[in-house]
């Protein structure tokens, strides 16, 4: 249950992180086939394609779950040593992410190049590219959900651990297409705060791994199922 709310929270810092939200406009404008002014002018946006494109990369994200959770499950027998190593995974993540470390492989970016069309699959196709290409903010954010998705029980839980993430990703964009004159003036605003958040959320999943590495992460949830029963209805 913990973790569910730790996917939805990370995709909403990946996001806000300081190589998404700046590119968001641009996103916008190159999945939708027309330029910002085009889009700011109108008065009704259309989000098909901005929901086809989050359809792109949330199936990329949920096929890496599944993926990871399958493995993950070849190594069940061990399943203390890996939720010990998946602790530490998530810590060396979230120290990369706050800043304290600067390892180059987590800064792997691989970017796809792309021309419009008017082809109805094209943004999806996108969406797959922006899955596949992720950033270096969203790598490590990334990362320590894929590696929660290692130690599910079930490739169920898995699914829905990537789909909870990838949700979190696709809200906020898709609300930013279709109020994009209210998202640029909050991006504006929001830029002088953008590191802050990258580090919050560093910590979070700081928090997460250390948790996770000292097999108290139910407990938490536990805890939050006491303060708020309704949630054990969920999941």
């Amino acid at each position: 249950m913990t973790e569910y709310f730790i996917a939805i929270g990370a995709g909403l810092i990946s996001f806000l992180s300081p190589c998404v939200l700046p590119l968001i406009p641009g996103y916008i404008s190159f999945v939708s086939g027309q330029s910002l002014q085009e889009i700011i002018n109108q008065k009704k946006n259309n989000i098909t394609p901005l929901v086809l494109f989050c359809l792109g990369f949330s199936s990329v994200f949920i096929i890496l779950g599944a993926t990871a959770s399958v493995i993950g499950q070849i190594f069940l027998q061990n399943s203390d040593v890996l939720r010990i190593i998946a602790g530490f995974v998530i810590i060396i993540f979230s120290l990369q992410l706050i800043g304290i470390l600067n390892l180059n492989f987590l800064n792997f970016e691989k970017r796809f190049e792309a021309k419009k069309t008017n082809n109805i699959f094209f943004p999806y196709i996108i969406g797959l590219a922006f899955g596949f290409g992720w950033t270096p903010c969203i790598g490590p954010i990334l990362g320590s959900i894929l590696t929660l998705a290692a130690i599910e029980e079930t490739l169920s839980k898995a699914v829905i651990l990537l789909s909870l993430y990838s949700l979190g990703l696709a809200i906020p964009f898709i609300l930013s297409g279709a109020l994009i004159q209210k998202f640029l003036i909050f991006s504006k605003n929001f830029k002088k705060n953008i590191n802050l958040i990258s580090k919050i959320g560093g910590i979070i999943l700081l928090i997460t791994g250390v948790l996770i590495l000292t097999n108290q992460l139910q407990t938490l949830g536990f805890y939050l199922l006491n303060i708020f029963p309704f949630l054990q209805n969920i999941g």
